[in-house]
């Protein structure tokens, strides 16, 4: 057994090497864009393309590149993976500096863990979490944050962040929890107290977003699955690849909506109200296959994970099969790309850039399992009437560099008061900031 490992061991960076370089996309990356994307004959990999940009960091003086008629500028710098943002009412900015927690003993799973370990290791996503909630600060408007301090510590890779009256929610990877809160504040030292616990344990996805209702009278929370397509076991899977709706006063929770692989930005459409998520769909069924996609969320809706994808196409992998399931499977609203791995999702509603009044600017951390790869870049989603009215534009590209590594990879996304566009960069460590160029703000007004 142990020669057996040996063996393993010393074939697997082989393996690595020759999964990214006998399959390859045989559709560009736009067919799996929009209402009705293409969906190509299933090719399950026994061996998975790994085609993933090695995380190697900004240089210095080097952006990502702005759409004409847009500039970019550094918010914030010198961050510790930061993947997460939220606005409080004053205009400060709070970061989420956060990555996986560690994994509980015998949950590590074992070769094909140690496979997406190394993964995740090369794309920059397996240092130690800091744990921590940073404020910043640009009290004198000029694009660049001159206060940047801990505001809140001691966190469990948290990620969704939501202000209720004086109160903030954090909804960290294993529960939400609650902490007093006075405008203005620039730290909070009291202990968080707990609201609900949230399914933990192999966190095989371990973010956990959060938003609140406009009355503040219940909190969303996405929770991705435990896995690819239920291989460690349904039992592990129990609320989770979900949306769950809490009550932020007793701490009660049920599924708002399931089947959603990995539900991670949340938003709501503010023509409609109905909320909104961006989900990260399964792997290795080909490079053109699945896409992710966002979503209005019917309440008590089931979107086909694991049984199916994109409304009811079945994946016959997962067995056994469950035709009834696959029945009541809920087709999503607009594509976003296979792997583009699309985590951020704001609606803008700011004044400063009216083209993308209504509309949701999407942050797409970027594939591994497809060659070429794909996302790597933020882009906008026209809406009109509360519905995606067109297709998709680039906001920044050029996060990976000549050699195709990694300089960035973007997360989350907000719009904020001063109507600029905030992008949350945990490989680059950097808030950029995306306004109009000077020149277009001229024009506009």
């Amino acid at each position: 057994m142990f020669g057996r490992r040996l063996l393993v061991g010393a074939a697997l960076p082989l393996i690595l090497v020759l999964s990214a370089c006998e399959t390859e996309s045989r559709l560009p990356e736009s067919a799996g864009f929009g209402a009705d994307p293409q969906l190509p004959e299933a090719r399950p990999q026994r061996v998975p393309t790994v085609k993933i940009a090695r995380a190697v960091g900004w240089p210095q003086g080097r952006t990502p590149v702005a759409a004409p008629g847009l500039t970019v500028n550094a918010f914030a710098t010198d961050l510790d993976h930061p993947r997460w943002l939220y606005e409080l009412p004053n205009g400060d900015v709070l970061v989420a500096e956060s990555n996986a927690p560690p994994k509980p003993e015998g949950k590590g799973g074992g070769l094909r863990g140690w496979f997406e370990r190394r993964i995740m290791g090369k794309a920059g996503a397996r240092a130690p979490s800091a744990n921590r909630i940073t404020l910043l600060r640009d009290a004198d408007g000029d694009g660049t944050a001159e206060t940047k301090t801990v505001f809140l510590s001691g966190l469990t890779s948290p990620f969704g962040m939501a202000l209720i009256g004086d109160r903030l929610f954090v909804a960290n990877a294993d529960a939400v929890v609650t902490v007093p809160y006075q405008t203005g504040q620039t730290q909070i030292t009291a202990t968080p107290v707990k609201v609900a616990d949230l399914p933990a344990g192999r966190n095989h996805h371990w973010t956990k977003s959060l938003v609140a209702s406009a009355d503040g009278s219940k909190l969303y929370v996405g929770v991705g699955s435990n896995s690819n397509i239920g291989e460690n076991g349904l039992d592990e899977e129990v609320d989770r690849a979900a949306v769950l709706e809490i009550d932020p006063a007793t701490g009660a929770r049920r599924v708002f909506a399931s089947g959603l692989r990995n539900p991670v930005g949340m938003a709501w459409n503010p023509e409609d109200g109905r909320l909104w998520v961006a989900v990260n769909e399964r792997d290795e069924i080909g490079d053109d296959l699945v896409p992710d996609y966002m979503t209005s969320v019917t309440p008590g809706g089931f979107y086909g994970w694991p049984w199916s994808y994109y409304g009811q196409t079945v994946d016959a992998r997962v067995q056994p099969s469950r035709p009834d399931m696959v029945a009541k499977a809920v087709r999503p609203d607009y594509a976003l790309g296979s792997h583009t791995a699309s985590l951020g999702l704001t609606f803008y509603t700011g004044a400063l850039a009216p083209q993308w009044r209504n509309g949701a600017i999407i942050g797409q951390h970027g594939s591994w399992n497809r060659n070429p790869p794909a996302g790597y870049k933020v882009i906008f989603v026209p809406f009109n009437g509360g519905k995606p009215a067109g297709p998709p534009q680039d906001v920044l590209t050029g996060f990976r560099n000549d050699k195709g590594e990694a300089m960035g990879r973007p997360v989350g996304v907000i719009g904020v008061r001063s109507g600029a566009l905030l992008v949350a960069d945990d490989v680059g460590d950097v808030v950029w900031r995306v306004t109009p160029a000077p020149r277009a703000m001229q024009s506009a007004s």
